[in-house]
């Protein structure tokens, strides 16, 4: 979509003439949401935009306003209507009574919205991220605020910068080291304040005099970590942060990461919790919140496997200093409805009126290429359904006013629709391969230029005629990895509080497995259609162990069977881990109260006891679209970048791309896309894709 909106930019005077193909009947890949029984909004899992996705924020934002400009503003208001901000999250650890003890934290506003211009004088070095990192921690260890700019707010700032020559520093850093006060929140504020001066002002000259002071803070600091902070402590979260940042300046001073025009790719072949023990973090930070959250939030583990995390140093690196220290406005963004209403719906919209065509119920089978390999010459596609009149298929259906994309197709729109229901075809199922009919596209006669926009997972299936004959495609196929995720939604009669969580409604991770990260999603409970509304509704996910085998092919039962047993995990889950959260959820007897699932309004009995969470959503996220992309070590070198022109007429987009933010997230899609675009028109110019040349 990224690059369907960047070509039909007016700026190109519509040189380039769009048609997207879309298997099934919406937008969105892995973000595609739709409305179901009472206009409930389902979703592929739990969604949520970071403050530092300007170039995502950026084209939202422009979207926006365009249909704002053409009398379509209604529809979707402002961009600020359609996110609200987040500054509080939570983390979770097990605690010595076997429940979890949570550690909170407000993230202070910054100045300016994602996708703001940046200013003249930006810089994103690593050593502003370091520098950052230790204001960050001073403010929280003196539950201070940070301002715009990450600097502490309630103290002096003259003080703060310490002496003024490295040396001086390095000496204060050791003097107050040997004090051995690492209790005292206002011994440490002082040593990060100056290790913070002199990471500002390192320079290759200086770099061993910053290792020395480093390394004597770390050991005492780690050896207190180890003999003296118990699980109760709350100190325990902030002292594991500070050995993780002391662990982190230590590699990039050791390993001259600072200096190296690789930048953080430089590390990229280590795992991320490994290089950091190299680099002298504790076991007990290596295992903490923190860490853990950050393999939860990037779903880094391999096959799915709880015992098998697997993150890159380099991206894990990049992915925290760019989430703690390039936010603009709030830590993160939530959306004030599903991803596919807030985005592919406005999306959609804007680019019918810019005049782009959109194919739905069209499946790649196949890309192939000329004799002599240079080029995309034909396109092949399995035709899932006809549209009536032969017409374009008209996805959207109105939900309290707002254009949405529905839970099913619009069967009534659809050539033999009464008999492609009754038949069961699951459009979006990779095992039902199902067809109408078979299309192929020529080039030069249907199409110039193509760009591959598909989930990873797919390309073997329906680029075969390249994965056959490229070993670089078969290497990024194989490297490049992804891992199947769970989610199920469930709404309830009574508030949170109510069931016994204390406090705001923090995102929530690193808690109990399965389903590690929840979030409390009442926002988005208004914009749905209930004759009585309930009182919340809360979103889980997390990730889906593989099966030992992949299925058959035509394994048709095998999505259904892995639904099953989110289904399963689910109900287990709000059997037991979740009484420690919401203990109000509980009879007297101990057993969840089933009965606080607010049931669809249907028509029909409502069901009780377990019966009653069939009314509730949840799914398995198996099909190879649909899985989420992880970067693993060494990983890096099988991607392949969207400005590759190997092939004459064909780029790539997508998340699992080398577009310069490997994560599997939207706006590491959004960069590739806008990547892909360069490379198909020139525009738009790679320093105004934003971070794409960061460390």
């Amino acid at each position: 979509m990224a690059a369907a909106w960047e070509l039909t930019a007016p700026h190109h005077r519509g040189r380039y003439q769009v048609t997207v193909y879309q298997e099934g009947w919406r937008l969105g890949g892995k973000g595609a949401s739709g409305r179901g029984e009472n206009g409930r909004i389902e979703e592929h899992g739990l969604h949520i935009w970071l403050g530092f996705y300007d170039n995502a924020f950026r084209m939202m934002r422009a979207c926006h306003a365009e249909l704002d400009a053409k009398g379509l503003g209604h529809l979707y208001g402002d961009f600020r209507d359609a996110w609200t901000q987040e500054n509080d999250i939570a983390l979770c650890s097990a605690s010595e009574n076997g429940g979890f003890q949570r550690w909170q934290v407000h993230m202070p506003p910054r100045a300016g919205y994602p996708g703001d211009p940046l200013a003249a004088d930006a810089v994103f070095s690593l050593q502003y991220y370091m520098a950052g990192a230790f204001d960050l921690l001073r403010a929280l260890v003196l539950d201070t605020t940070v301002d715009g700019q990450g600097l502490v707010t309630r103290f002096d700032k003259a003080n703060a910068s310490g002496p003024v020559s490295a040396a001086e520093l390095a000496a204060r850093v050791a003097e107050l080291a040997r004090m051995g006060l690492f209790a005292s929140s206002a011994v440490l504020a002082e040593v990060l304040a100056v290790l913070s001066a002199l990471v500002r002002s390192v320079s290759p000259a200086t770099a061993g005099l910053l290792m020395a002071a480093v390394d004597a803070v770390a050991v005492p600091l780690r050896q207190w970590i180890e003999d003296k902070v118990l699980a109760p402590s709350p100190l325990r979260f902030l002292w594991e942060i500070a050995d993780l940042t002391l662990a982190t300046l230590t590699g990039f001073l050791r390993y001259g990461i600072m200096f190296d025009p690789r930048g953080l790719d430089a590390i990229d072949d280590y795992e991320c919790r490994e290089w950091m023990r190299l680099n002298g973090a504790s076991l007990r930070s290596l295992n903490s919140p923190f860490l853990r959250g950050l393999y939860d939030l990037s779903m880094g583990y391999e096959d799915g496997d709880l015992n098998k995390p697997r993150l890159s140093a380099g991206q894990g690196l990049r992915g925290t200093l760019r989430t703690f220290f390039g936010y603009r406005g709030a830590f993160m963004w939530r959306m004030r409805a599903g991803m596919g209403d807030v985005v592919f719906a406005p999306l959609y919209t804007a680019l019918k009126e810019r005049g782009v065509s959109f194919r739905f119920f069209h499946r790649l089978s196949d890309i192939e290429l000329d004799a002599a390999g240079t080029h995309a010459a034909r396109l092949k596609f399995d035709v899932q359904a006809g549209i009536k009149g032969g017409g374009e298929y008209q996805p959207l259906v109105d939900v309290q006013g707002r254009p949405c994309w529905p839970a099913a197709p619009d069967y009534a729109q659809l050539e033999r629709g009464a008999a492609l229901l009754a038949e069961g075809r699951k459009f979006e199922s990779h095992w039902d391969r199902r067809r109408e009919s078979e299309t192929v596209l020529e080039v030069q006669r249907d199409f110039d230029m193509v760009v591959l926009g598909v989930g990873v997972g797919a390309v073997p299936y329906c680029a075969n005629g390249i994965v056959s004959r490229d070993p670089r495609w078969q290497a990024m196929c194989r490297d490049v990895k992804t891992v199947a995720s769970q989610a199920f939604q469930v709404w309830l009669d009574e508030d949170l509080e109510a069931l016994g969580w204390p406090g705001p409604a923090y995102i929530t991770g690193a808690f109990a497995k399965p389903f590690d990260t929840w979030c409390d999603m009442a926002h988005v409970v208004p914009e749905e259609a209930w004759k009585r509304p309930p009182k919340t509704s809360v979103y889980f996910c997390a990730v889906l162990r593989d099966p030992p085998e992949p299925p058959a092919e035509g394994d048709m039962t095998y999505q259904g069977r892995r639904e099953a047993e989110v289904r399963a995990n689910a109900e287990e889950f709000l059997e037991g881990p979740v009484r420690t959260i919401w203990p109000g959820a509980y009879d007297a007897a101990g057993q969840f109260r089933w009965d606080v699932l607010k049931a669809d309004e249907s028509g029909g009995p409502e069901p009780e006891g377990k019966a009653r969470f069939g009314t509730q959503y949840w799914r398995a996220n198996v099909n190879p679209s649909d899985r989420y992309v992880i970067h693993t070590p060494g990983s890096w070198r099988s991607r392949i970048s969207p400005l590759d022109r190997t092939y004459d007429n064909l780029t790539i987009a997508g998340d699992w791309t080398d577009s310069g933010f490997h994560s599997g997230c939207v706006e590491g899609a959004v960069m590739s896309g806008l990547l892909a675009a360069h490379a198909i028109s020139g525009a738009p110019d790679l320093e105004d894709i934003i971070a794409y040349d960061h460390p």
